[in-house]
């Protein structure tokens, strides 16, 4: 086991602004993380951090060992997946399935001139297999449904073999059977001891796979709580973040919660 992330009294503002505020917050390599708070808790910036995208403004944010500030970011960036719907409107239309995902390996999001061994194919098709689209492999990225693009972005950040997956909402928007698909898949990745750590921003506990052992719960840019998760995923510790009464069930591995009146 190693520490893959380390961030201590890290800070983030924008135009004078506090987005997060002395984050404190390690990570283990045989850690599966969920971030969750209300809307503008800084959330997915906080996820921007660990993904050597954003630098904080002050405190100091260690990434697979590597200090932000002193190491070159598109080096360390090689050793992360990172899965958003923001990276995918990089992929062009017309590109297949199969060049989206191999493509990962060299840092790129549009097949050109590049050549690529077949053990480069050969690791492409078999995480396609992984993902659920073992037969996607020749379709044009652009003719995808919203479950499919989104298991494509899953298996494009999978693809490096990364030490580090981060996932940004990756159900966010799926209709109901899209989304226990790949919230299925998730779980049953997260769930293999060589998997590598991660860390998946949600706003519905329904959409927290099975398998993930830890949350962070963010409120106003600040820590409200970080420890096990079936420690903090509680009707207490939920209703207290988000000020609402709040009943939270789980069953087989899975959360929910409903608006108490």
């Amino acid at each position: 086991m190693s520490r893959v992330l380390d961030f201590n009294n890290v800070s983030l503002g924008r135009d004078g602004q506090p987005i997060l505020e002395n984050i404190d917050w390690q990570v283990e390599s045989d850690q599966r993380w969920v971030i969750i708070g209300p809307n503008g808790a800084g959330k997915t910036s906080l996820l921007r951090i660990a993904a050597a995208q954003l630098q904080p403004t002050s405190g100091r944010a260690s990434v697979l060992g590597e200090n932000l500030g002193e190491v070159n970011v598109f080096d360390l960036r090689t050793r992360i997946g990172f899965a958003s719907s923001a990276l995918a409107s990089h992929i062009p239309n017309s590109e297949t399935v199969l060049n989206a995902v191999m493509t990962a390996s060299y840092g790129i999001t549009g097949r050109w001139n590049e050549q690529y061994d077949a053990i480069d194919e050969r690791r492409a098709l078999r995480v396609l297999n992984e993902w659920g689209l073992a037969n996607f492999g020749e379709r044009a990225f652009g003719t995808l449904s919203d479950g499919e693009r989104k298991r494509t972005q899953i298996a494009r950040a999978v693809m490096p073999d990364p030490e580090l997956l981060l996932l940004d909402e990756p159900v966010a928007s799926l209709d109901l059977a899209a989304r226990e698909q790949t919230v299925s898949i998730i779980g049953a990745y997260a769930s293999e001891p060589a998997a590598p750590a991660m860390i998946m921003v949600t706003h519905h506990l329904e959409e927290i796979p099975a398998g993930f052992t830890h949350a962070l719960i963010l409120q106003g840019g600040k820590t409200f709580a970080a420890g096990e998760i079936n420690r903090l995923l509680t009707t207490e510790v939920l209703s207290e973040a988000f000020g609402l009464g709040l009943t939270v069930s789980q069953e087989g591995g899975r959360f929910q919660a409903r608006f108490r009146g």
